[in-house]
């Protein structure tokens, strides 16, 4: 039987949920899912954000990619994810290194709080 070594880490149950809302979102981006990306956003990103900025947002163009790094807790039910997008949206192509905050938005609901 293995144990645990001293001053190893403790695993978050929450961080696995949070990465994959994470995950989920970006993927959206990718693909241009408007309806579930706008879906994933608290009432209170959506207040932040005008129907042409998320009209922009989700409309990466076909060779969209993102790079998604370890998450950090902010708080309790809260992380905050180092993300990459990659698109060539408009004839501009480029790379946008930005955060992605994810919060708990219910009981096994996760969404993001603030636009990339």
């Amino acid at each position: 039987m293995a144990r645990a070594k001293s001053g190893a880490h403790t695993i978050d149950p929450q961080y696995g949920s949070a990465l994959a809302a994470a995950n989920r979102f970006l993927h959206a981006w990718q693909t241009q899912d408007h309806e579930t990306g706008i879906m994933m956003l608290t009432d209170r990103a959506r207040q932040h954000a005008s129907r042409g900025q998320l009209q922009e947002f989700f409309s990466a163009g076909p060779q969209a990619a993102y790079e998604i790094q370890r998450g950090k807790r902010m708080n309790r039910g809260a992380y905050s994810f180092p993300v990459v997008l990659m698109d060539r949206s408009n004839s501009t192509s480029g790379a946008h290194a930005c955060r992605l905050l994810i919060v708990k938005a219910g009981k096994d609901d996760w969404a993001v709080d603030r636009l990339p």
